[in-house]
């Protein structure tokens, strides 16, 4: 656990069972940086524009859980160690849980149809690891998940939650605004003020070894020719492989894109490069224009995926000293260098946005809300690689003691 980025997912790897060994996936992943601007001019408020992570420390900010409530029954629990003011280690108890989900999802499922007086069904119930932290930071509660499936895939979740940030306001009723108030009427004289939360993700990938090559797939659709088929179009798939870091800065929206991670010195044994694909939840990008101050500063929410090689001295996507910073050490800043990064130790970092116009169930609580992504495998594997999952068995336990849920 880091004071300034939190929860740090080091050398996670999955086992093939085919090939009988652990093969690696994402050597380091974290939170970058937090930046949540709000949308108001006001002289108290213009200033209002910040940055969780560099300012405040998400690992700094994390709370202690609470068994059965911040996770459940089979969770089990561990402290972490920062060094403190006078530099001596300070402990933070109970600041991560990890446990099995079973959340009643399906990992597969098969039933055939096709023979007579006869049913052919197979499922496998969905488990999964979850490692889990959440972060107070002032009026917000951040709750950081990576959640591990047997089937390869890595899901990084994040969960709003908490007090939202209002101001007062003369006006009891909405049909008495004649002004512009920069959000929500929630309440008498409360206004929850609009905002956003981007959070950007660093993710060193070293898919099946640390030389990876950045892919972007686009779905293009193609005219069919009058006497070729019945069918007018269909769409085909463009690839693309990134040469350097302007050609992996991406804005997500509407077009269909495959975003993936490759291993162009490693094929299956169809000649597929192996690979892992980020699926974005959340397309939302920072609507600020470019020569807004706080803008500057943040300029890595500028694109939702930004790809550069490796430096150790690039973790921080706001800068080593964000609160002092102008914008000039940033992940904006050092991919104008446009450097390499075809088959080169590279790291993807991708930002999750929420734009946030306060609604009145929001308030005064707001009840959790939820984005993230995937990381799944692209041809990793020679087939489904959990095919061999065991069906599970029903068990009669005795003695078994009854939770009574107050």
């Amino acid at each position: 656990m880091d004071t300034k980025l939190g929860p740090i997912i080091s050398l996670a790897s999955i086992y093939d069972l085919e090939k009988q060994k652990f093969r690696p996936v994402l050597y380091k992943g974290f939170v970058s940086e937090l930046f949540v601007p709000y949308m108001d001019l006001d002289e108290e408020w213009y200033y209002r524009t910040y940055f969780d992570a560099g300012e405040y420390g998400f690992g700094l900010c994390a709370v202690s859980l609470e068994p059965m409530r911040d996770c459940p029954e089979n969770a089990v629990f561990m402290d972490a160690y920062v060094v403190g003011q006078n530099g001596k280690p300070v402990k933070m108890s109970q600041i991560f849980c990890i446990f099995e989900r079973h959340a009643g999802d399906i990992m597969w499922r098969h039933t055939e149809t096709a023979i007579p007086r006869t049913i052919v069904r197979e499922v496998r119930p969905e488990v999964s690891l979850v490692v889990r932290m959440v972060s107070t930071v002032g009026n917000y509660d951040y709750i950081i998940d990576w959640e591990f499936k047997q089937s390869g895939s890595i899901i990084a979740t994040v969960g709003l939650t908490g007090l939202l940030e209002v101001r007062g306001s003369r006006y009891t009723h909405k049909d008495q605004i004649d002004e512009e108030v920069y959000g929500t009427l929630l309440a008498q004289n409360t206004i929850g003020v609009n905002h956003d939360h981007f959070l950007i993700y660093h993710l060193d990938l070293d898919v099946d070894g640390d030389s990876n090559s950045f892919v972007k797939s686009n779905l293009k659709t193609t005219q069919v020719p009058d006497h070729g088929s019945p069918r007018k179009s269909y769409w085909r798939v463009v690839s693309e492989t990134a040469k350097t870091e302007s050609d992996a800065k991406i804005k997500l929206g509407s077009k269909a894109t495959e975003l993936l991670v490759v291993n162009p010195n490693k094929m299956t044994k169809m000649g597929n490069h192996v690979g892992y694909r980020l699926v974005p939840k959340s397309g939302a990008g920072s609507l600020l224009s470019d020569d807004d101050y706080s803008q500057t500063r943040a300029a890595f929410t500028k694109y939702n995926v930004w790809v550069t090689p490796y430096n150790k001295s690039e973790k921080w996507a706001g800068g080593l000293y964000v609160d002092q910073s102008r914008g000039d050490d940033t992940l904006a800043t050092w991919s104008q260098r446009n450097r390499e990064i075809e088959n080169k130790d590279i790291v993807v970092w991708y930002t999750l946005g929420f734009h946030h116009a306060p609604y009145q169930e929001d308030f005064p609580l707001m009840p959790t809300l939820s984005s993230g992504f995937e990381l799944r495998p692209a041809n990793f594997f020679e087939s489904n690689p959990v095919l061999k999952v065991k069906p599970p068995q029903d068990v009669m336990r005795l003695n078994c003691s009854i939770f009574k849920v107050v």
